[in-house]
């Protein structure tokens, strides 16, 4: 009787990859939960069980029923994922059956959430145009970067970003701007190494702002999407 052996190569077969690989793409129902957890415990990490659960439930309730956009405004939530990839997935579902600005298919091969960001033209929180106050076009807007505490400096942030602004570049946009935390000097760095410039309001200005603490003090930042980085 002959016992069977696998070789290095068929063992390869079975599991191709040691160092999982990253996949930055649109989000998909399937990866809500994880989409909220990534947020929450990157912006509230001080939270302990339960109200950690809450806020998970909360975020993810705001996701599913919170997207609504004025018409012809655009806006996505992208991952980056471990362990899956674009050619060796298995969808089931439609690309034009979304909610919540979440990609209706479903994949057998998804991986697991690392990094979340969303785009959008809605510019709320952009600085309105003339005295009536018109919302701005032509100009993206990122918010809600995050990425898990263990998969950190790995290059997932600037992987979410070019992902952002080639999305906004496919709607057409000019430039993207976001908010960035002024005592997070990391963030600043990571957003001007992309070629994002830092925007200082006129005085007596009243630019909108995210909503958050009121003692968090904002950088506004944008990037004219047709300047390269420069290294």
């Amino acid at each position: 009787m002959s016992v069977g052996l696998c070789r290095a190569s068929q063992v390869a077969e079975f599991f191709p990859a040691v160092s999982p690989k990253i996949v930055v793409r649109e989000a998909r129902l399937e990866d809500c939960w994880e989409v909220a957890e990534t947020h929450c415990s990157s912006f509230f990490p001080e939270y302990s069980f339960p109200l950690d659960f809450v806020l998970r439930v909360d975020r993810l309730a705001a996701m599913l029923s919170g997207f609504s956009i004025p018409n012809g405004c655009r806006r996505t939530c992208l991952v980056a994922v471990t362990g899956s990839s674009v050619n060796q997935t298995f969808y089931i579902g439609s690309e034009d059956f979304k909610i919540g600005g979440f990609d209706g298919k479903f994949s057998l091969n998804r991986g697991y959430v690392t990094g979340i960001l969303t785009v959008d033209t809605v510019a709320d929180f952009l600085p309105r145009k003339g005295p009536l106050r018109q919302r701005r076009t032509g100009i993206a807007y990122i918010s809600n970067v995050a990425v898990r505490e263990r998969f950190r400096r790995k290059g997932i942030a600037k992987r979410l970003i070019a992902k952002a602004e080639a999305q906004a570049r496919s709607w057409g946009c000019r430039s993207i701007a976001l908010h960035c935390d002024l005592n997070n000097p990391g963030a600043t760095k990571l957003y001007k190494e992309q070629g994002f410039k830092c925007i200082k309001a006129p005085e007596g200005a009243n630019w909108p702002q995210p909503k958050t603490s009121p003692d968090i003090k904002f950088n506004f930042m944008m990037k004219l999407l047709n300047t390269p980085i420069t290294t």
